[in-house]
C-alpha cells in the first residue's frame, strides 16, 4: 500500500521555507565576504568606497534580522535592492563599468531569480541596463572619466568576493534545481504506482482479490475471440452461495468476509490458471471458462467446485459446510456477448436454486420464455396497480346453526384488459416473490375498509369481512400502521375486520412478529388461521398469539362425507376450539350432507358454493338483503 502523499499546502510551505533558508543563507555569506572588501578600501581616497560597503553590510544585516522575526518578503526585496545599489554606487566611484563588481550584477539577477517574482527580475534587469547606459553616456558626455587600473590585490580580493557569491548562489540553484527534480522524480513514480494501484483497484474486488465484473467482461470477450478462431466452446458459470445470508446474520460480516475468501481460494484452486474466476458482489461469483472442446468440461468444473464447496470451512472456532447453486451459459449456443450469456447464466442459476440449491443446470431456451413471462407479468401487475385494475369479491360466511349471514371473505381478482377476469392462483405467487404483494395488500385492506363503511351507510347488518394476509406482508414490519390507517380513514369499527393468517406465518415465532400480533390486536381486529390442519398445528401458537378463529381447510370438508379420518379430524378441530374459546369455520361447503355433519360436529361458520360462490359487491348487496339460508 502506498504511503499517504502530502497535500499540495505542505509543498507550498517547503517552498516558502526553502526560500526563506537561501534569503539567510546568502545574507550571512555577504555579511562574511563583504568585510574583506572594505579591508581593502581602508583608505583616505577611498573613504567613499568604504562607507559604500559598510552601507551595503549593514542593510544586509537588517535583511537577515527581518527574515528570522518572519518579515520574509520585505527581506527579500532589501537584500536585493541593497546589493544592486551597492554595485551600482561602487561602480560610480570607482572604474564604472571596468570594476570588478559588475559581476556582482550575474549574482543579483541569480538570486532575483531563485527569491523574487518575476516583476522584481526584469525591473533590476532593467535598471542594470539603464544604470550601465547612464555610466557609458557619463564617461562619453565627459560628465565623468573612468579609469581602468591595473589589476592589485584590491581588485582581485573583489573580484574573488563576486565569484565567490555567484558560484555559492548558482550552487544553491543548482542544489534545489536537483532537489526539485528528485521530488518530481519521486511524484511521476508516485503517479505511476497510483495508476497501477487504481487500474487494479478498478479490475478487482478490494475483499477477494478476484477480478470484478469489469475485468470478466473483457476476460471473457478475449476467450470469444480465441474460440471463434479455434472453434472451440466457452462456459459462462454464474455461482451463487446457498443460505450465505445466514452466516451474517448468525457469525457477523467480518466471518461472512472470511468465508467468501476461502471460497474465493477454493474457487481458483477449481479450475485452470487459463480461466478466470471474478466476483461480483456479495455471495455471486462469475467463472469464465475458456477454449472447451464440449459442456461435458463444464460439468466437470461444475462438480469439483461443488466437491471443493462441500468439504468444512472453519471460521474460527466454527466449521462450516457450504454449497452453491451455478448456473451455466455456453458459446456460441447461448449467446456470443457478455450481457446475454451472463444474463442466461443467471437465469440458469435461479433454477438451480429452484431445484433444490447445491447443483448446477444448463440454461434452455424454455427459461428465457420463462423470464420474460415473468417480465410480463410483473409489468402487468404494476399497471394493475396503476390503472385500478384489481377488484374484490366476497363469499359469504354463513352461521351453520342459524342460517343467517354474519359476514364474508373478500377475495381479490385482477380484471385484465387482455385476458379477462384472473383468479389470484395466477399470479399472487409472483407477487409474493417479487414483493409486490406488500402493495397490493395495503390496496385490499383500505378496500376492504372503504367496502365495510359502504354496506354500513346502505343499511346492511353489521359484518364481519376477512382479509387473507401474505407472509411477505408481516416481514415489512408496518402492517400494523397500515390496517390502522385504512380503519381510521373509513371510520369503521376494528372488530368488523378479520385478518386471516396461515399456520406458515405463525412459525416465525420471533421476538418483532409476536410484537406486530400484540399490536394487530391492540387495533381490536380478529385474527384467523386459514387452512388450519394442514401445516405444523400448535396448541402453543394458538394461546400465545391469541388467535380468534380457525379455518378448517376444504380438504378435510370435502371428504367428510366419506372419509372417517376426515371427519375424526375435523371434529378434533371443532372441540379443540370449543374447549379454548375459538370459532370455526368450514371452507368449501358444497351439499346438504356436509353442512348436517359439520352442524353435528360443532362448527360454528361456514362457506362454500352450498351458499353461494364468490360474489362482486352487488350481488353480494343482494345475497345479503334476502338473507338466502339453504335447507338442512
Amino acid at each position: 500500500m502506498n504511503s499517504p502523499q502530502p497535500p499540495l499546502e505542505d509543498h507550498l510551505v517547503s517552498h516558502r521555507q526553502l526560500q526563506v533558508r537561501r534569503i539567510e543563507q546568502i545574507c550571512q555569506l555577504l555579511l562574511v565576504c563583504l568585510p574583506f572588501m572594505a579591508l581593502t578600501n581602508i583608505q583616505v581616497e577611498r573613504r567613499h568606497v568604504l562607507l559604500i560597503i559598510v552601507s551595503g553590510w549593514l542593510l544586509v544585516g537588517v535583511s537577515l534580522w527581518l527574515s528570522r522575526i518572519g518579515r520574509h518578503e520585505p527581506a527579500r526585496q532589501l537584500l536585493i535592492l541593497s546589493m544592486f545599489a551597492l554595485a551600482s554606487l561602487a561602480m560610480w566611484f570607482d572604474q564604472g563599468p571596468y570594476n570588478g563588481v559588475l559581476l556582482g550584477y550575474g549574482a543579483i539577477l541569480v538570486i532575483a531569480g531563485m527569491l523574487a517574482r518575476m516583476r522584481l527580475l526584469f525591473a533590476l534587469l532593467f535598471l542594470m541596463l539603464a544604470w550601465l547606459g547612464w555610466l557609458n553616456y557619463a564617461e562619453i558626455s565627459g560628465l565623468r572619466t573612468f579609469e581602468v587600473q591595473p589589476l592589485g590585490l584590491r581588485r582581485f580580493i573583489n573580484s574573488a568576493v563576486f565569484l565567490s557569491v555567484i558560484a555559492c548562489t548558482v550552487w544553491w540553484l543548482a542544489s534545489d534545481l536537483r532537489s526539485l527534480l528528485a521530488r518530481l522524480r519521486a511524484e511521476n513514480r508516485r503517479v505511476r504506482e497510483s495508476e497501477v494501484s487504481l487500474a487494479y483497484q478498478a479490475q478487482h474486488d478490494a475483499l477477494t482479490g478476484l477480478p470484478n465484473r469489469l475485468l470478466a467482461r473483457d476476460r471473457l470477450e478475449q476467450a470469444l475471440q480465441q474460440a471463434h478462431r479455434a472453434g472451440r466452446q466457452v462456459a459462462l458459470l454464474y455461482l451463487d452461495l446457498d443460505n450465505f445470508k445466514a452466516v451474517n446474520d448468525s457469525f457477523g460480516h467480518a466471518q461472512g468476509d472470511e468465508l467468501l475468501r476461502e471460497v474465493a481460494a477454493r474457487l481458483r484452486a477449481s479450475v485452470r490458471e487459463t480461466d478466470t474466476v471474478c466476483r461480483l458482489g456479495g455471495d455471486e461469483f462469475l467463472l469464465v471458462l475458456a477454449e472447451l472442446e464440449h459442456s461435458e468440461g463444464a460439468v466437470k468444473v461444475a462438480r469439483k467446485i461443488q466437491a471443493n464447496l462441500s468439504a468444512p470451512l472453519q471460521l474460527g472456532e466454527v466449521a462450516l459446510n457450504c454449497s452453491c447453486s451455478i448456473g451455466i451459459a455456453l458459446y456460441p449456443g447461448d449467446g456470443d456477448c457478455f450481457a446475454s450469456l451472463s444474463q442466461h447464466a443467471d437465469m440458469a442459476m435461479y433454477e438451480a436454486k429452484a431445484a433444490g440449491r447445491r447443483t448446477f443446470r444448463f440454461f434452455d431456451a424454455q427459461m428465457n420464455a420463462s423470464q420474460a413471462a415473468q417480465m410480463q407479468l410483473d409489468a402487468g401487475l404494476r399497471g394493475a396497480l396503476q390503472h385500478e385494475q384489481f377488484v374484490l369479491h366476497y363469499q359469504p360466511v354463513v352461521d351453520l346453526q342459524t342460517g343467517q349471514l354474519r359476514g364474508a371473505e373478500a377475495l381479490l381478482r385482477w380484471n385484465s384488459p387482455e385476458q379477462g377476469l384472473r383468479g389470484p392462483e395466477t399470479f399472487i405467487g409472483y407477487a409474493e416473490r417479487s414483493g409486490l404483494i406488500v402493495e397490493i395488500g395495503e390496496w385490499v385492506i383500505d378496500q376492504a375498509c372503504a367496502q365495510l363503511a359502504a354496506w354500513q351507510a346502505q343499511g346492511l347488518p353489521r359484518l364481519v369481512l376477512a382479509v387473507n394476509l401474505s407472509p411477505v406482508q408481516f416481514r415489512r414490519g408496518n402492517l400494523d400502521r397500515v390496517v390502522s390507517t385504512a380503519l381510521q380513514r373509513h371510520a369503521v369499527p376494528p372488530s368488523c375486520l378479520e385478518l386471516e393468517l396461515t399456520e406458515s406465518v405463525l412459525l416465525q415465532d420471533s421476538r418483532d412478529f409476536a410484537e406486530l400480533l400484540t399490536r394487530l390486536k391492540r387495533l381490536g381486529v380478529s385474527l384467523s388461521i386459514d387452512d388450519f390442519g394442514t401445516g405444523y398445528s400448535n396448541l402453543s401458537y394458538l394461546q400465545r398469539f391469541k388467535v380468534d378463529r380457525l379455518k378448517i381447510d376444504r380438504s378435510f370438508v370435502g371428504s367428510l362425507s366419506s372419509d372417517h379420518s376426515a371427519r375424526a379430524i375435523v371434529s378434533a378441530i371443532a372441540g379443540m376450539a370449543d374447549s379454548l374459546g375459538l370459532q370455526t369455520t368450514a371452507e368449501g361447503i358444497e351439499d346438504r350432507e356436509v353442512l348436517a355433519l359439520l352442524s353435528q360436529l360443532g362448527c360454528s361458520q361456514g362457506q362454500g358454493y352450498l351458499f353461494a360462490r364468490p360474489l362482486p359487491v352487488e350481488a353480494f348487496i343482494e345475497f345479503a338483503r334476502t338473507q338466502a339460508r339453504p335447507p338442512v
